[in-house]
């Protein structure tokens, strides 16, 4: 049960969030790294903002420059999608899945026939110079979200809106959506802190209509602190990681996951829990060591070490322990200056990793931060 927390609350940085991947540990998933995508199709993009005017006055489209994009990757399903990342022309995407109650209902499947991860890549490998507008209406009017289990996502380009001190702002998108009217905007004023968990949107924060999302209001609270009394930046993202590692879940981890579910809500980090099964399972993987090689898709990058599991499960990976498996803590300044910082808490054999010891960091600055959006729709 992830937890995405957003702000523009920070006097120095136009925006911050933070994000807890919640998953089954030994699921096979890469370190963050940069990888090169060919932009996909935006169906319907004004060819205009792509090319200049031939002679017969009509716009010559020319295909898009490749995209740089920062994520990890899940290893896992053929479609290498991911919960979270960023390209280097501010394209942000961190999607959260949705907690179904109704494990027969056929509309809404639990495990999709297409990876939830494969609607952040989505968009982070979109034709740059496709608004936020246009993917919206392009994944909810043209059915780009059918056969993908719930899920929530926000997304948008991350710029600074020319003379103002805000951002543009980020959609959040999900497959509970009928249409693109339904879509909630964030970030696009300051001063203000988002939540995102296991609901949609607008669910988490109606209490009085689903009072599930404890989590939610907690974090929210202490993010609102913590922009507030930071003093440097080492001080903020320390503090950013201790939300992160707010643990309330009961002490006993070694209950059912359908026992466990349930309360999950309640704690913004998840320690790792299991019966019986997934205990033993874990401990075969820590004991067995079975690993394989496996490049990054971009040239040059270091080879990766994961568990080689197929994924032939009815209802996805469910193998070994759950719980928080990455931590990732985004800054954004003024300047469009990035910080992005993953926090890796477990290897690739479910042996845990002491906390610092698993972070990587990238620093880069977004191309294109002060510029007008090419295309608004």
């Amino acid at each position: 049960m992830c937890i995405v927390l957003v702000t523009t609350a920070h006097p120095k940085y136009a925006l911050v969030a933070i994000d807890n991947r919640d998953e089954y540990i030994l699921r096979p998933t890469s370190r963050p790294h940069w990888w090169t995508a060919k932009p996909e199709s935006s169906h319907g993009t004004n060819g205009s903002a792509n090319g200049a005017n031939g002679a017969n006055g009509h716009a010559e489209t020319k295909p898009p420059s490749d995209v740089e994009v920062l994520s990890s990757r899940d290893l896992q399903r053929a479609e290498r999608g991911t919960w979270l990342g960023i390209t280097k022309g501010g394209n942000f995407a961190v999607l959260t899945n949705y907690r179904e109650t109704d494990t027969n209902d056929a509309a809404h499947p639990v495990h999709g026939m297409r990876s939830r991860g494969g609607m952040v890549t989505a968009w982070l490998r979109a034709d740059p110079a496709e608004s936020t507008e246009h993917f919206v209406h392009r994944m909810l009017d043209d059915g780009g979200v059918k056969g993908v289990g719930g899920f929530s996502l926000i997304c948008g380009k991350l710029r600074r809106v020319p003379g103002e001190k805000n951002i543009e702002p980020l959609a959040i998108i999900s497959n509970r959506c009928d249409h693109a009217g339904q879509v909630p905007w964030i970030c696009g004023q300051r001063g203000s802190i988002y939540g995102l968990s296991n609901a949609t949107y607008l669910e988490g924060r109606d209490e009085s209509k689903d009072p599930l999302w404890p989590k939610i209001r907690s974090g929210t609270d202490m993010l609102s602190s913590a922009v507030a009394t930071a003093s440097d930046e080492a001080e903020l993202v320390a503090s950013l990681f201790k939300i992160l590692d707010t643990d309330n879940f009961p002490s006993d981890h070694t209950i059912d996951l359908e026992e466990g579910i349930p309360l999950l809500k309640h704690s913004i980090f998840v320690p790792a829990f299991g019966g019986k099964e997934h205990q033993q399972e874990m401990c075969e993987a820590q004991q067995r060591g079975e690993v394989k090689q496996t490049g990054h898709d971009s040239p040059g990058a270091e080879a990766l070490m994961v568990v080689a599991r197929p994924d032939e499960q009815l209802n996805g990976f469910q193998t070994g322990l759950y719980g928080t498996q990455r931590q990732t803590v985004i800054l954004v300044d003024w300047d469009g200056n990035v910080t992005y910082t993953e926090r890796a808490l477990w290897d690739c054999h479910g042996n845990p990793i002491p906390r610092g010891e698993g972070d990587e960091t990238f620093k880069f600055k977004i191309e294109g931060w002060e510029q007008e959006a090419e295309l608004r729709n």
